[in-house]
């Protein structure tokens, strides 16, 4: 289907399938298959230098898999998109395509234990620096720290767990006016609640086992690119290096920008990164995520609300110390979750518990409705003690400059009433100061 002017409820559930392309199926079937039949020798050689579009292998391409990139993309304004087996996937491999060869990354401490965790252990052994800064919020600061070999800006949209506001456009323009893509993580706001791309970003990843499936029932990672950014600036030549890969009819070898220039980052993804390291995110786990995608912004909706009358609670409960939400996290926060968030803050926060980790246990443990692991943005109310499981990676100095202080409790708000949950949270408080 053309999805020129239609909106952003409509795309979720149509973009990127046709059915008279598929048998006229009304729900997009599953393509449980390794590989496609090329119909002739002519056809195969088309395909395998890329001067013909088609499946050749599910590891590199698959019909199922193909939709949902395709449908993310038109929720996100995407030039191209590819999907991962995994979020962690979709951000190593981001990663080493846009720094290959070496180079720095400029990035917030901010983020996901485990993001945080691979920076440390594996980025630095193949020659990709990692360079913390505390500047975010203050971008003349941040682009001082910027250097010649520094070859992006990464940051999430909404932070795991502290839910830092990233300034998106003035991040944007600080990486542009040095010739760097941004590359932002907006797992937890999706492109119902804040578009990156709109805002400037070059690169947007998400961690589609959260908030876009939604159910806690797939892992799945995408990578999505504006179409926007100049890779032939000579600061990224593998873009525009030649392979033979790519020759066209007459044999001549050509770059991803010659032959893919409206989304040579993500097709370079696709060729190199997926094809060799072979992350490939299964048809069925796709179908899971494009299931999901259909109610995305009924369920973002209602746990935006459930949220709110959630915080209102904690923030008048004695025993709770401080709420972080964007809104709440001061004038800039406020100010920041205004323009980029004007449908609502997401489903996610984190909260201190008075009386430190003595409270902490006794209070998990005498929850009976909020479910107590590592997941968020599903349809069920999850919570965790952060600085021990998510960024239990941490020391006790990153965790420090991370804001993450040991009374921290992270909160997922799920699709249940919002009464019963006050009042699961309300019996466990009561529980836990008892005595």
């Amino acid at each position: 289907m053309s999805e020129d002017g239609y909106q952003f409820d409509t795309l979720k559930i149509r973009a990127g399938y046709n059915p008279k392309e598929h048998n006229h199926a009304v729900s997009v079937p599953i393509y449980q298959t390794a590989a496609f039949d090329f119909g002739s020798e002519k056809r195969a050689e088309r395909l395998f230098s890329y001067r013909e579009a088609g499946f050749l292998y599910s590891r590199i391409g698959n019909p199922t898999v193909d939709v949902l990139e395709k449908r993310v993309a038109a929720l996100d304004g995407a030039s191209g998109a590819i999907a991962f087996a995994s979020g962690m996937a979709a951000i190593t491999n981001t990663l080493f395509n846009v720094a290959e060869g070496g180079g720095r990354i400029l990035t917030s401490p901010f983020l996901y234990g485990g993001t945080v965790d691979s920076f440390k252990k594996l980025y630095p052994k193949f020659g990709i620096a990692i360079d913390w800064s505390d500047n975010f919020s203050d971008p003349e600061k941040l682009e001082k720290e910027i250097r010649s070999d520094t070859k992006a800006i990464y940051v999430e949209s909404i932070s795991n767990p502290n839910t830092e506001v990233a300034d998106i456009a003035a991040l944007a323009d600080v990486a542009h006016r040095h010739g760097i893509p941004l590359i932002v993580d907006n797992t937890f706001a999706t492109p119902y609640l804040v578009n990156p791309i709109a805002f400037g970003a070059d690169i947007v990843l998400y961690s589609a086992t959260k908030n876009l499936s939604g159910h806690g029932n797939v892992i799945a990672g995408l990578v999505l690119e504006s179409g926007k950014f100049n890779w032939r600036s000579g600061k990224f030549p593998q873009f525009t290096e030649t392979y033979y890969t790519l020759r066209d009819a007459a044999g001549k070898e050509r770059s991803f920008t010659d032959v893919f220039p409206e989304f040579p980052f993500t097709a370079r993804l696709r060729a190199v990164y997926l094809n060799f390291f072979g992350a490939a995110l299964s048809p069925f786990s796709a179908y899971l995520v494009l299931l999901g995608l259909e109610t995305l912004s009924e369920r973002v909706r209602k746990q935006v609300a459930n949220t709110e009358k959630i915080i209102e609670f904690l923030k008048g409960n004695e025993h709770v110390s401080w709420v972080k939400y964007p809104p709440l996290n001061g004038e800039r926060g406020k100010r920041l979750a205004a323009r980029y968030l004007p449908k609502g803050a997401g489903s996610i926060f984190s909260f201190g518990l008075k009386g430190g980790a003595p409270r902490i246990n006794p209070f998990l443990e005498s929850l009976k409705l909020f479910n107590f692991h590592v997941n968020v943005g599903d349809a069920k109310s999850l919570i965790v003690n952060s600085p021990k499981t998510t960024h239990s990676e941490l020391t006790p100095q990153e965790q420090g400059r991370a804001q993450l202080p040991p009374e921290t409790i992270r909160v997922s708000i799920g699709l249940e009433d919002p009464d019963d949950l006050i009042a699961d949270l309300k019996q466990a408080l009561t529980t836990a100061f008892a005595s």
